[in-house]
């Protein structure tokens, strides 16, 4: 019973680094309706930053969120407004090609400047266990799940409290019902674009204590996401990190009673039967992000 409880534990921990990369994503989808596939490689990109932060600088990878966020929520402005939204009204396969190439592009692009070897950040009191009784947890891993709770609750009041939030929500809805009611749907996007990146940039600074920075590294989250997001209803927030919690307990429970080189078959397969018999997600509650 121990084992099992530590492996529940160490799922929830592992679904909270998901989440966070998730909602990002979610949020993209929800309100561009652009299949992002440069989103693992956003992540890449602010886990370099949080490391050359790191290096030359002596700044603690969470200090280095504020900067990281900021830089990210720029890169995704940038991307959205002179790459996504030239092609809005192309068809769907373009604007993933799109995308793809953009990811190919900026994994190539730090191939060039930091070659293939690992970059990890050092810091030591982040990956200290702490005891619950017989178990155990690390301190960067309880400080990730916070960080994901506070990240869907604040995104939600943001949503539901702001002129912005809602008109977000509204062109989430409707589109061309938000531009009747005078919203500038364009900037938008370009705000949307760039807060989903900017969750990818605080993901970055809570995952670099724990996994080094490759130029591949966006890869394997980034797929993980995707069956989150799909899990999760691909516009809902909270969906999201439901689904995030699930993969996570998967992926623990998997790795340990089947074995760990097979754990992404179990939730890919979980992947494949959500698509097939219930295409909108477990947790699908609406046409908007929530």
């Amino acid at each position: 019973m121990d084992v099992l409880i530590q492996l529940l534990i160490n799922g929830i921990m592992l679904g909270s680094m998901y989440a966070i990369i998730s909602v990002g994503l979610t949020l993209i989808f929800g309100v561009v309706r652009v299949v992002n596939f440069a989103h693992g490689e956003f992540l890449m990109v602010g886990m370099y930053a949080v490391y050359l932060l790191f290096a030359k600088l002596g700044v603690h990878p969470y200090v280095a969120a504020v900067p990281v966020v900021i830089l990210l929520f720029l890169l995704g402005v940038l991307i959205q407004r002179f790459i996504i939204q030239p092609l809005l009204d192309a068809d769907e396969h373009i604007q993933i090609f799109a995308t793809v190439g953009l990811s190919t592009a900026l994994v190539n692009l730090a191939l060039m400047v930091f070659g293939a070897d690992l970059y990890s950040v050092s810091a030591p009191d982040l990956r200290q266990s702490l005891r619950l009784g017989p178990y155990t947890v690390l301190v960067g891993q309880v400080v990730m799940l916070a960080a994901s709770l506070a990240l869907v609750i604040g995104l939600h009041a943001f949503m539901q409290t702001t002129a912005l939030g809602r008109a977000i929500r509204a062109t989430a809805q409707n589109r061309t019902a938000a531009l009747l009611m005078g919203v500038r749907v364009d900037r938008i996007y370009i705000i949307s674009f760039g807060l989903g990146a900017a969750c990818v940039g605080l993901a970055a600074a809570l995952v670099s204590p724990l996994f080094p920075a490759t130029p591949t590294v966006g890869t394997y989250f980034v797929l993980t996401a995707f069956v989150v997001v799909v899990l999760g209803g691909m516009r809902s927030m909270y969906g999201a990190f439901l689904g995030a919690m699930i993969i996570g307990l998967v992926d623990s429970l998997s790795a340990y009673y089947i074995a760990p080189d097979l754990k992404e078959v179990v939730y890919f397969a979980i992947f494949i039967l959500i698509l097939i018999f219930k295409p909108t997600g477990l947790f699908g509650f609406g046409r908007g992000t929530e």
